[in-house]
């Protein structure tokens, strides 16, 4: 039987410990389209030792930004983040979902002062904040309406 490998990174990112089924999620957090020039390795289903089973991205050449750590952390709370630079791991860490999450969710209350859009009146539009309310299973509680939302990576902004 042949095996196939995934070539290591020089530079890059890594993202492991991904909830199976969730990679291709991380991967439209990252805005990875048609249009990448780098290396995008994305391993769906693999056996864990510490769940069943995982996903794993490699991204050549990019890191990831605050803001997508904190919705990559809202859709996968286990997942681990591997910087890498010449071929070794320059830093490690394991992602953490945030206490309070603004302007990354939209709030599902369409009445939601957040969700407001008029064309008659002139306002500075109000960012979505929430509150984590559980982290397993995630549920976020808008700051504003008391909205509970219970599928948060549904309404990633």
């Amino acid at each position: 039987m042949k095996e196939f490998r995934i070539q290591p990174i020089k530079n890059g990112t890594v993202i492991d410990h991904i909830d199976s089924g969730k990679a291709l999620k991380v991967i439209k957090i990252m805005g990875i389209d048609e249009n990448v020039t780098s290396v995008v390795s994305v391993i769906m289903h693999v056996p864990s030792s510490k769940k069943d089973f995982k996903d794993i991205v490699k991204v050549e050449d990019r890191e990831l930004n605050p803001k997508e750590l904190k919705k990559i952390a809202l859709i996968a709370p286990n997942a681990t983040i591997n910087i890498i630079r010449d071929y070794e791991v320059a830093k490690k860490t394991k992602v953490k979902p945030p206490e309070k999450v603004s302007g990354i969710v939209r709030c599902a209350n369409p009445n939601c002062i957040t969700n407001a859009r008029t064309s008659m009146e002139t306002f500075e539009p109000v960012e979505p904040e929430f509150t984590v309310e559980s982290t397993k299973p995630l549920r976020l509680r808008c700051v504003y309406c008391e909205r509970e939302l219970e599928n948060p990576e549904e309404h990633l902004i």
